[in-house]
């Protein structure tokens, strides 16, 4: 019997569990919102908010704990304690929000989005557009070989 057995398995073994959680929290403080499914938000959102009270506290101690939960990915450590950590200094807990969305289209999976509660998202970079002179030489020189015909030499 499983009587108050509390970690969610999510049908993985420990080691492989507890680097998912870690790769969805360091997710989450790079990119500040994870879409996933419920169960793993669920499990997910104690390990977050274990992180950000590390991070309130800022000790030497305290940032080596952090970065050995989330296995030294520097630049999660880095944006935890410079950036989430100071925004939620007067909170005294509930640093995050799980909202829920529609099923998945393939195994009907309960999907969630992940976020910190009123911490401002990044904003995005535009990508790169092309120039449109590039598109209308490519246009033209179509034009030209569907004139000179397909070997490409003019008669």
């Amino acid at each position: 019997m499983r009587h108050r057995k509390r970690t969610a398995k999510l049908g993985r073994k420990s080691q492989h569990r507890n680097r998912m959680l870690a790769n969805l929290v360091c997710s989450l403080i790079t990119q500040r919102r994870v879409t996933t499914t419920l169960a793993k938000a669920k499990a997910a959102r104690p390990v977050a908010e274990k992180m950000v009270t590390l991070g309130k506290a800022g000790s030497l101690h305290d940032r080596r704990l952090a970065s050995a939960r989330l296995y030294q990915d520097e630049n999660a450590c880095r944006i935890l304690f410079s950036e989430i950590a100071p925004f939620f200094k007067d909170r005294p807990g509930g640093y995050t929000r799980i909202m829920r969305l529609r099923q998945r289209q393939g195994d009907a999976a309960q999907l969630a989005i992940l976020e910190w509660v009123d911490l401002p998202a990044p904003i995005a970079p535009e990508p790169a557009k092309k120039e449109e002179g590039a598109k209308e030489e490519k246009a033209s020189d179509k034009q030209e070989e569907s004139k000179t015909g397909e070997t490409g030499q003019a008669s």
